[in-house]
């Protein structure tokens, strides 16, 4: 795009672009998030147990495995896409996914391999894994550098809409067949066919990147001859930026999957709802959520990215053990979702504009390796063992001890957030 800058293309191309790469950063995030969503129903069959809580822990290991992938992949993918550019890393990225899916679709249960089974199952995530660890960080960057600078927090946000979306459109499918087939069949066979539609949407959105336009901040680099991005690089020249990503990435990505994959096992396991009752209360708290993103991101283009992320810090310190104590006690539905609901919207204060806060600290040379590698860790270590770290709380008889551990990570990234500066008013990508 050396001749196509973002001075030369259109609002129209600008905006299409943005939308391209956001559709398909929902089929990624569904493919990623079918796992969760279904993992009732096929944990069964890949750790047969006779208790329901031993399975979901050996289900939730598996999911908490696959971000093991996300660091490996944020730094190829990163370095990938600094020096080759952000459409190259989106497309193959997809690829990869959609590998994944189809694996996990068609991979025969514990009862007709054995321990083959869950070891098939290990590796399309581990491939998932790898994937969605370089999406972040491409996805990110390519929002954050397309999007004009008076409304970069607004389409930003879009990352998270779509990953929401994401997820939604998981959840969606699982209504959908809970509807449509009986409970055997959805157990036996049903949970295949969200994996396979996931692979089928991958392979439509491989197409649909390939037409994106590159970022005029990644065509300068290249003008530049500037594009070794190296994780070397990265901890030599921007130490302080690294730290600041993994710090405000903690509480905010914990907080993220305590409320959206694990609340659904929360509902079931812990408060007795049904799995079909569970699904639809997480699911039009997620809709209203999304919702939700684009607002706060535009509200962080006037007031700045600051005072959003201390909001959620604080609201996320101050009322995390209390919504968790009343959603595990009560029987009402609609008490459920409010209670979801709330919590959803101080996480908004992470989730709406932690992609465009990272990209603004880096330069264009190493931005998305910045971007992704930090996260990745973060995410990995605090969102990825979410679930297992609940679900053993829960084992133990110590359930309480979860919503502690929530509280004390949002505490300390909200530190990180009342330390660092405003990057809506000392952005990298604003100097460039």
């Amino acid at each position: 795009m050396s001749k196509r800058g973002d001075g030369d293309v259109s609002s129209w191309s600008r905006v299409r672009s943005m939308l391209a790469g956001s559709a398909g950063n929902l089929v990624e995030w569904y493919d990623w998030y079918v796992y969760s969503a279904f993992s009732l129903y096929f944990a069964p069959k890949f750790f047969p147990s006779s208790d329901p809580t031993a399975e979901l822990l050996g289900a939730a290991a598996v999911f908490a495995v696959g971000f093991l992938m996300r660091p490996l992949g944020a730094w190829l993918m990163g370095i990938y896409a600094d020096r080759h550019g952000r459409k190259a890393a989106l497309t193959l990225s997809v690829l990869l996914m959609c590998a994944g899916s189809l694996v996990i679709a068609i991979t025969p249960g514990h009862a007709r391999i054995g321990v083959a089974s869950p070891a098939i199952l290990v590796l399309a995530r581990l491939l998932q894994g790898l994937s969605v660890g370089g999406e972040y960080g491409a996805s990110a960057t390519y929002l954050s550098e397309v999007a004009h600078a008076s409304r970069r927090g607004f389409w930003s946000s879009l990352q998270y809409v779509t990953l929401i979306a994401g997820q939604l459109l998981a959840l969606s499918v699982l209504i959908v067949l809970q509807a449509v087939l009986p409970r055997a069949d959805l157990e036996a066979w049903g949970w295949r066919i969200p994996f396979a539609l996931g692979g089928v949407l991958s392979v439509a959105v491989f197409w649909l990147r390939r037409g994106l336009i590159e970022t005029s901040a990644f065509a300068a680099v290249k003008a530049r001859g500037e594009g070794r991005s190296s994780a070397w690089r990265l901890l030599r020249e921007h130490p302080r930026e690294t730290a600041i990503v993994v710090g405000l990435t903690a509480g905010g990505t914990l907080a993220f999957y305590a409320y959206t994959t694990y609340m659904q096992k929360f509902l079931v396991n812990t408060s007795g709802f049904t799995k079909e009752t569970a699904t639809r209360i997480t699911a039009s708290a997620l809709l209203l959520f999304m919702f939700l993103q684009p607002a706060v991101g535009a509200l962080s283009d006037r007031i700045g990215r600051k005072p959003i992320m201390i909001g959620f810090g604080v609201l996320g310190t101050l009322f995390t053990y209390p919504i968790l104590t009343a959603i595990a006690r009560t029987r009402d539905p609609w008490v459920a979702f409010v209670l979801v609901l709330a919590a959803l919207v101080i996480v908004s204060g992470y989730t709406a504009i932690n992609a465009v806060v990272k990209a603004e600290l880096f330069p264009a040379e190493i931005r998305t390796l910045g971007v992704a590698l930090p996260y990745a860790v973060a995410n990995t270590v605090f969102g990825g063992t979410a679930e297992y770290v609940a679900l053993w709380f829960k084992a133990h008889g110590l359930e309480s001890g979860f919503y502690v551990y929530v509280t004390a990570l949002i505490g300390v990234s909200l530190v990180v957030y009342a330390r660092m500066r405003d990057t809506r008013r000392h952005s990298r990508i604003h100097e460039e």
